[in-house]
């Protein structure tokens, strides 16, 4: 249909080299209300018809409910839809819908659109996860594990702050999922193929009625510009990212060697086989989809470098790296918050680990500093107390006090002092003791809890407001096309 400045179509094998009706499928939708949207204003500026715009409002109306066919030789979704609107209505009417605008603006526009939804549907799924990170932190405030840096065995800490520590990093995610939302809500249409138009057209009215907040000024800006894409998919890449990790130590932790937690059964799956087997191929999955995500950030990325201004085919290529990120990260999120939910964590194998190894070091050192002896100093006996475990094969709490002595030789410390502390420091004492803000001590996941509760709550009614700004603007442009077509 597009193609009357050529003498000839293209051939099947062209046409199926140029064709990205089956990635369209997922902006039909968008397509139709879109094209809704600006055929009401060219009605509103007396551009066509109420004739014209009753008979292609009710064309596209009907084609809300029609499954599209792939094979019917149309290179895209826009093409389909006008050629199915100009059938129903008559190239009379319906020859008149694409007046005044482009498929430049037009593909923008229905990407923007698919967009903003999928960012609100990823903030819900992203505080339902933090939701469940919380909840289950809540249970946890006094189940002991140990903390890691290097992979090795750092500090005595809690269950519930590790989760903490992940919830706040999704709060991070979702903060920046919700301010790209504002630089992805605004509208292209109207802009034209890349100049304008000289027709009379209301940009902001078609702005209005789609729920965007604003519009995208600049027609070349407007129609030729993806950084929003590039944007968008980053920041879910940062996210997945950041949900590779927690897979990561849930692979790591549900092994025998630590048996720290046992995923559900219905999160494995068995060897083919090894009868006892029960691998974590889900969070396997999240790890191995995350890369995939970040291929479809390298490709958006490398497709828009290598573009002049203006719009070029190059960019249809995209479409399908949007849809796939999108897919991916709310499945994963939906995954790991059941995974969360129905977790069973063993907590006496963690409580057991960390009081076999000697996580009290960093304890004593500190109360050696508040007995006025300088941090380098008790940090040196507490290395030698720590060497001195290791060599006798037992816990610093068993060291004699003929073996304490030599934990401070060159020193002026008194070994019955160290001795003393050592005796009052256990892996529940450290915890209790912890005070700084933010740390893995006792009262501190208490207050941390409460606070990530009351930012979920907040920010459920933010993302509540926007959504139903969009619905509330596609009710009445629904409405108004109803009105028009009885």
């Amino acid at each position: 249909m597009y193609r009357s400045r050529l003498d000839t179509d293209l051939n099947d094998v062209t046409l199926d080299y140029v064709s990205s009706i089956n990635d369209d499928s997922e902006i039909a939708f968008y397509d139709i209300i879109g094209s809704q949207a600006h055929s009401l204003m060219l009605f509103q500026n007396n551009i066509i018809t109420k004739n014209d715009v009753k008979k292609i409002l009710s064309a596209l109306e009907n084609l809300k409910k029609q499954k599209f066919d792939s094979s019917s030789g149309a290179e895209d979704i826009h093409e389909l839809i006008e050629s199915l609107v100009i059938k129903k209505a008559g190239m009379a009417s319906g020859g008149k819908m694409h007046t005044a605008r482009s498929r430049n603006d037009q593909v923008v526009l229905d990407i923007r659109m698919k967009i903003r939804d999928d960012i609100n549907i990823i903030c819900n799924c992203l505080l339902d996860t933090i939701e469940s990170l919380v909840s289950v932190a809540k249970n946890h405030q006094k189940t002991i594990m140990p903390l890691y840096t290097h992979l090795q065995q750092a500090q005595a800490g809690l269950f519930s702050h590790y989760l903490l520590a992940h919830a706040d990093v999704l709060i991070r995610d979702f903060q920046r999922m919700y301010d790209t939302f504002e630089r992805v809500n605004q509208s292209p249409l109207g802009a034209g193929p890349v100049g304008g138009t000289s027709i009379p057209i209301d940009r902001h009215s078609t702005a209005k009625m789609l729920g965007f907040d604003n519009i995208v000024e600049n027609s070349i800006d407007a129609t030729s510009t993806r950084d929003f894409v590039a944007e968008y998919v980053a920041m879910v890449s940062i996210l997945m990212t950041n949900l590779s990790k927690i897979a990561e130590d849930f692979v790591l932790w549900s092994t025998s060697e630590f048996s720290f937690i046992e995923l559900a059964d219905e999160f494995t799956s068995p060897s083919s086989v090894m009868p006892q087997k029960k691998n974590p191929d889900i969070l396997e999955l999240t790890r191995g989809k995350t890369a995939e995500v970040i291929g479809n950030l390298t490709a958006i990325l490398t497709t828009i470098k290598g573009l002049a201004s203006g719009y070029g085919r190059d960019l249809q290529q995209i479409k399908s790296s949007i849809w796939s990120t999108s897919k991916i990260s709310i499945s994963a999120l939906l995954i790991l918050k059941s995974i969360l939910l129905t977790l069973k964590v063993n907590e006496k194998q963690m409580k057991k680990v960390t009081e076999s190894s000697n996580l009290i070091a960093l304890d004593i050192a500190e109360k050696l500093v508040k007995e006025g002896i300088p941090f380098r100093v008790t940090h040196k006996i507490s290395g030698v107390l720590v060497q001195l475990s290791a060599q006798s094969k037992k816990p610093i709490s068993k060291l004699t006090l003929s073996e304490i002595k030599k934990s401070v030789t060159d020193t002026k410390v008194d070994p019955k002092i160290v001795s003393k502390i050592i005796s009052n420091t256990t892996v529940t004492s450290s915890l209790k003791e912890r005070k700084s803000f933010g740390s893995s001590g006792y009262d501190e996941q208490k207050r941390m809890i409460s606070d990530r509760t009351q930012k979920i709550n907040d920010y459920r009614e933010k993302i509540s407001k926007r959504e139903n700004k969009i619905i509330s603007s596609i009710e009445e442009l629904t409405k108004q096309v109803n009105l028009m077509i009885k």
